[in-house]
């Protein structure tokens, strides 16, 4: 059933789009914008209750931050799609044991942000919030927290950042919208009003957003690290941003997935930030 109610909902927005196709479009772009996950639980909590926790505020959104507080440089780890900051509670650990300063943020709608959407770009946003009220030395995505990391350093160009590390990061927000639309099967006018929502909201057609154009005027060290295995973003792009972050290093994985959960990849972020 969960196969094929994509199947169901992209069916039923084609048919409403030739009587009301912008009211399709919206909706598809709500249904989009819209994570099924990525609340905290109890156990989550009972981890993150370890942290100091303070609100930041962006717009009329709350931004939920945990500072897990230490000596040395400060790193800010953004989370991806449908996740928290619990997802980095393993290098979170890693980190505490060098005594890092270790800051995270919940994106929009996610953790105990606020919210009921959730965008690359108002992430950027939170993630600018968060680094003028901490300073970081470094900054981790995971993701579209890595996409919105990348969109947040090209727009403001963070004087305290000296690093910056992508986690299984998509560079062309185009092919983010074109695998969406293809998993619903939308039709040409849903996916035209889809392109022409963005415009209005944003300014730019969704092909302006590009981390691996955007990754040419990033002056930090990089590292980027992406799985060959990946089945939700391809390895390929990994490639296309490396090939524009001129001070960045890929390393390249296989069998870890998209979570790229394994000590050997966290260990590789700590050695890039000790170093």
């Amino acid at each position: 059933m969960a196969k094929v109610l994509p199947k169901i909902i992209g069916n039923s927005l084609n048919a409403i789009s030739y009587i009301a196709p912008k009211y399709a479009s919206v909706k598809a772009l709500d249904i989009f914008a819209t994570p099924k996950k990525g609340r905290l639980n109890p156990k989550q909590k009972a981890f993150l209750n370890t942290a100091t926790q303070s609100s930041l505020d962006y717009n009329d959104l709350k931004i939920q931050t945990y500072n897990w507080k230490g000596t040395k440089e400060t790193i800010l780890l953004a989370h991806g799609w449908e996740s928290n900051s619990f997802r980095w509670k393993q290098i979170i650990t890693d980190l505490q044991a060098q005594d890092y300063n270790i800051v995270t943020l919940d994106g929009p709608a996610h953790g105990q942000s606020s919210g009921k959407q959730f965008n690359a770009i108002l992430y950027s946003e939170f993630i600018n919030v968060v680094a003028n009220h901490y300073n970081p030395n470094v900054i981790v995505g995971h993701s579209v927290g890595g996409m919105s990391s990348i969109f947040f350093q090209h727009k403001y160009q963070n004087k305290s950042l000296e690093k910056m590390v992508l986690l299984g990061a998509p560079s062309e927000f185009t092919k983010v919208f074109k695998n969406y639309v293809n998993m619903l099967g939308y039709n040409k006018r849903i996916e035209n009003g889809l392109n022409q929502i963005v415009l209005e909201r944003f300014n730019y057609k969704p092909s302006h957003f590009s981390a691996a154009k955007f990754s040419k005027e990033i002056n930090l060290q990089g590292l980027i690290i992406h799985d060959t295995q990946d089945k939700i973003i391809k390895y390929d792009e990994a490639k296309l941003i490396s090939s524009n972050f001129k001070n960045s290093t890929l390393i390249t994985t296989e069998g870890f997935g998209h979570g790229l959960r394994d000590k050997s990849v966290n260990q590789a972020v700590v050695n890039f930030i000790n170093a």
